[in-house]
């Protein structure tokens, strides 16, 4: 018989996952969203073979990518609380998403035009939590960024991340709604969004934004996010890809408001050019 594998700790782990983000951040945080927008463009305009055109598993992959630099700030971080707070807010997104689908509450009648991989129940997609986590947790960060001191204050940084979580719905929906992703009933005079949508995103993004406060010490987090160059890079990629989908579909609002976020990431020293290094950054 041969010999055992060695055990590998989570600690390895996380330094080879931490490396690897930090050796390819231009790949990752420019060319994987850039890309990603290309084939959105060829497969709207059907440039491309059908099955390739919107394939959900392509468009996982890409989105997994995108999402490493936020595992990777994030993974040394996560202890039994804050597992278990993902795993509350893993079950919050099925549930309040099946709810949505099934009864238009609380963002209104919608349905999925494209089934974003597998479907559970027949109704959302079983990958949402990777859509939808990204999007709560790069606020929160990016908030414990632009707060200054006055992050110490509890009701601040609930309130800015519920914010900083409407502005991203504001760039996101927009684009996949023109993209054919999903569709509302009635439509919407946002671009085809309703008002009812933000009035839903108000309500779940209070709730996951609560869970991460709680499952989170966020003095732990802003400083890791101080030590990790990389970790708000997703951030970045979102900027990028939605953005430059508004901007395709002519949606002129979203690609303002995704400006502004680009603005804060520049501001807080995120969205920098040592992404164009070999490695950028060594983490301090």
């Amino acid at each position: 018989m041969g010999s055992p594998l060695p055990a590998v700790s989570r600690r390895e782990v996380e330094a080879t996952l931490s490396r690897v983000v930090r050796e390819n951040r231009f790949t990752i945080a420019v060319v994987f969203p850039l890309v990603g927008a290309l084939l959105f463009v060829a497969g709207h305009e059907a440039w491309l073979p059908a099955w390739l055109a919107r394939d959900p598993a392509l468009i996982l992959f890409g989105t997994l990518v995108m999402r490493s630099p936020l595992v990777a700030g994030l993974a040394p971080l996560v202890d039994r609380r804050a597992g278990i707070a993902l795993l509350a807010l893993t079950a919050y997104t099925y549930a309040v998403e099946f709810v949505g689908v099934t009864t238009g509450f609380p963002y209104g009648e919608f349905r999925y035009l494209l089934e974003l991989g597998p479907m559970l129940f027949g109704t959302v997609p079983v990958g949402l939590p990777v859509f939808f986590f990204p999007l709560v947790l790069n606020s929160y960060l990016l908030c414990l960024l632009l707060l200054g001191p006055r992050t110490d204050s509890l009701p601040a940084r609930l309130l800015a991340s519920l914010a900083v979580v409407l502005v991203v719905d504001l760039v996101l929906d927009p684009a996949a709604v023109a993209l054919g992703f999903w569709a509302y009933a009635d439509g919407g005079a946002y671009y085809g969004v309703p008002l009812s949508n933000f009035l839903g995103w108000i309500l779940s993004g209070a709730v996951a934004v609560s869970l991460v406060e709680l499952g989170f010490d966020w003095r732990a987090l802003r400083t890791r996010l101080r030590r990790c160059e990389f970790m708000l890079d997703d951030m970045v990629s979102f900027v990028l890809l939605w953005g430059a989908m508004n901007a395709y579909f002519g949606n002129w609002v979203p690609v303002a408001i995704a400006g502004l976020l680009g603005g804060g990431l520049l501001w807080t020293d995120r969205f920098d050019f040592d992404v164009f290094g070999p490695a950028g950054a060594a983490e301090r």
